[in-house]
């Protein structure tokens, strides 16, 4: 094969071998613990791409592509806490899982409450995980790292 021949193929195999990232939604009103999970989260080796939103109304807005979010790419695992302003993350996880579109989308609870009645609820609307964050840094670390591992190297995720 001609040079510029074998150019234009390995040009043509590089853009068909490109590296989609996964895309991470994190949703949680604690701007300290935000910080912290998504440090834990860049703390690999894999490409993540991660968006973090402060309320539940921004979530659903974000998930629906409206507004500001037109071009907000579809997450891959939603981080989600339940004591959220403006729309509370059980009323998002409701509207997530009942929506065709987003309900094969993981939604992982990570919140400070360890309350039966909120795991049995999360649980009930369809959350795949419920985590309480520890108080302790190095556990809250160590458990964001866990949720990494489990859920980007051990799960197999739904394709978009």
């Amino acid at each position: 094969m001609p040079p510029s021949e074998q150019q234009s193929r390995d040009r043509t195999v590089k853009k068909e071998m490109k590296v989609e990232p996964i895309n991470v939604l994190l949703v949680d009103d604690d701007r300290d613990d935000m910080e912290l999970t998504i440090e834990a989260l860049k703390d690999s080796k894999l490409f993540l791409h991660i968006d973090s939103l402060y309320d539940g109304e921004q979530a659903l807005a974000f998930l629906k592509q409206q507004g500001k979010y037109a071009d907000a790419p579809r997450p891959d695992l939603i981080l989600l806490d339940l004591n959220l302003p403006r729309v509370s993350g059980r009323q998002v996880l409701e509207k997530i899982k009942a929506d065709p579109d987003h309900k094969r989308i993981p939604v992982v609870i990570l919140t400070t409450s360890s309350a039966d009645r909120d795991v049995l609820e999360t649980y009930n609307l369809g959350a795949n995980c419920f985590v309480t964050k520890p108080v302790d840094l190095d556990q809250f670390v160590t458990v964001v790292g866990a949720l990494k591992d489990f859920w980007f190297t051990i799960v197999k995720l739904p394709d978009r």
